[in-house]
């Protein structure tokens, strides 16, 4: 297991590197006046997060923790990570080769070519980007950042919950969006049952959902409108002892909700925000979860690497 003064010890790191993002109390009301009085919940802006989301917590603590060789760093990547992973080998001038599937989206698919990284795009699917980036492991020497499936990935994601300590230490819940599990794991390792860690899912996506009814990792459909970030077939064998420890349950939203959820922020908060990001929000706009009276509930919001906001018109 991995213990709080490990992400402590992380977070001294890695923290001249990113950013301390902002936290945003939002009245659900706002969101849907329609549906009366709603409660105020706790938003966690990740999505301001250097190269765009929480992934370049885990990319840095990889590149500073670990002994990187000549051959620089390799990653495979719906795109989220891999765009952190060539923001942190930017930053720290080590070279990095990017596998990412033919669903990725192009925003983030530009942003790792931006970043100076070779950027490889092969297969439907995250698996298929994996397996070609172990193939290049093998041949080249280079050092694998897995997106979620090691524990130096688990340690920087875990800083997330530090911070949010720090910044709103009351709460009773947090929706945390779950992919192939690094982000619910190390806010999970961090909290440790002190607060409730809540996992939600894309219906198409139901990777964690799958492994806990099953008792281990097994595959998953990996579709939807989520499927660059939050869709990689199957849970992390590091991850899922933690969420069988610490995550309370998993609830799973439909598209339609993620989608009405990044309408809502930007309407109400001008926040660009994209499916995978926006999918904890989903599950209250959509009901699917419902607080308790006075329950204080906070929110990641997780990615912001979109082009959705067209500023040419």
């Amino acid at each position: 297991m991995i213990s709080r003064d490990e992400i402590r010890g992380t977070y001294d790191i890695i923290r001249p590197y990113i950013r301390r993002t902002p936290v945003v109390q939002l009245d659900l009301a706002d969101l849907d006046p329609a549906s009366g009085e709603l409660p105020d919940v706790t938003l966690k802006l990740e999505q301001l997060q250097c190269a765009g989301s929480f992934k370049a917590r885990g990319a840095f603590a990889n590149l500073l923790l670990r002994n990187v060789p000549p051959a620089g760093v390799v990653a495979a990547s719906g795109g989220n990570h891999g765009v952190a992973v060539a923001y942190a080998a930017h930053r720290r001038g080590v070279p990095a080769r990017i596998f990412v599937p033919t669903v990725s989206a192009p925003a983030k698919m530009e942003r790792i070519r931006q970043l100076g990284a070779e950027l490889v795009v092969t297969g439907d699917r995250y698996a298929d980007a994996l397996a070609a980036a172990q193939a290049w492991v093998q041949s080249s020497g280079a050092m694998s950042v897995h997106a979620f499936d090691q524990r130096e990935t688990l340690l920087g994601q875990g800083t997330l919950g530090l911070e949010l300590t720090g910044q709103a230490d009351q709460l009773d819940t947090v929706l945390v969006p779950v992919g192939g599990g690094g982000l619910i794991g190390g806010i999970a390792a961090w909290y440790r049952g002190q607060v409730r860690v809540i996992g939600v899912e894309p219906e198409a996506a139901p990777t964690l959902t799958k492994a806990l009814a099953a008792g281990r990792p097994v595959d998953a459909d990996a579709g939807g409108i989520a499927a660059d970030s939050l869709a990689p077939r199957r849970i992390g064998e590091l991850v899922f002892p933690i969420a069988q420890r610490s995550v309370e349950r998993v609830i799973l939203v439909p598209d339609q909700a993620i989608r009405g959820a990044q309408e809502a922020l930007w309407a109400v908060l001008r926040v660009v925000v994209e499916p995978g990001g926006a999918a904890s929000l989903a599950a209250l706009m959509s009901r699917r979860y419902w607080p308790r009276a006075g329950e204080r509930v906070g929110v990641l919001l997780s990615g912001g690497n979109t082009v959705a906001v067209d500023f040419a018109r």
